[in-house]
């Protein structure tokens, strides 16, 4: 955990220095756990620990999140602009996902967001570096829809990649502000890396703390 929290710290020690005084800063953290670590239904690992941190200003955003995949670690990077228009909120970003240890190759996305309500979309275009052979590329698009902590949610992998799932869960906080999620996800064969559809249920539990701004 010590290791994820560091990863996550270094986006804050190289960005906060440049911030000019004048600008409105906000810099959250977050500690969690999950059961089972899903990411678009595909499985990741049993009891995965995770850590993050974000900085917004002015609409922009930059953080990093890591999670434990049993081989090694998952270290994300994104950044982007989140602006709300004509009752619409709209984002454009990029991922990177990076690994140490052998679990997987790296993946690096560009992002669209769109929502109106409690619906929000997604369209990613990312290309992974095989561990041998050409790089491949892959579309992503993915909706959620949300209403008093109960979600559901589902994408489509396309391009070189292919696959479904759908996931539905139950959000809601406990004492001490923890966030816990309870879930049914749900992935075709494609995903599910077991040649059938697969299904499980997960429990996770998130802690949110501002480090900077109001």
């Amino acid at each position: 955990m010590k290791q994820m929290i560091c990863a996550a710290a270094l986006v804050a020690s190289v960005l906060l220095p440049t911030m000019s005084s004048a600008q409105t800063v906000d810099v959250t953290g977050e500690v969690g756990w999950v059961s089972e670590y899903y990411y678009r239904g595909i499985p990741q690992a049993t009891s995965s620990a995770s850590a993050g941190l974000e900085l917004e200003t002015a609409g922009f955003y930059l953080g990093s999140w890591a999670a434990d995949v049993g081989d090694g670690a998952e270290i994300d990077l994104y950044g982007g602009y989140a602006v709300e228009a004509a009752g619409f909120d709209l984002g454009l970003g990029a991922t990177g996902y990076f690994y140490t240890g052998d679990f997987d190759a790296t993946y690096r996305e560009a992002n669209v967001f769109a929502g109106r309500g409690p619906i929000e979309v997604e369209f990613s275009f990312g290309q992974w570096d095989a561990f041998e052979g050409p790089s491949e590329n892959y579309t992503f698009v993915g909706a959620t829809a949300s209403h008093e902590g109960l979600y559901l949610s589902g994408g489509i992998f396309g391009g070189d990649f292919e696959g479904r799932y759908a996931e539905a869960g139950y959000d809601f906080s406990i004492v001490a502000d923890l966030d816990m999620r309870a879930s049914w996800i749900w992935s075709d064969r494609a995903l599910s890396g077991r040649g059938v559809p697969d299904h499980t249920l997960a429990l996770g539990i998130t802690k949110t703390f501002r480090l900077l701004g109001g």
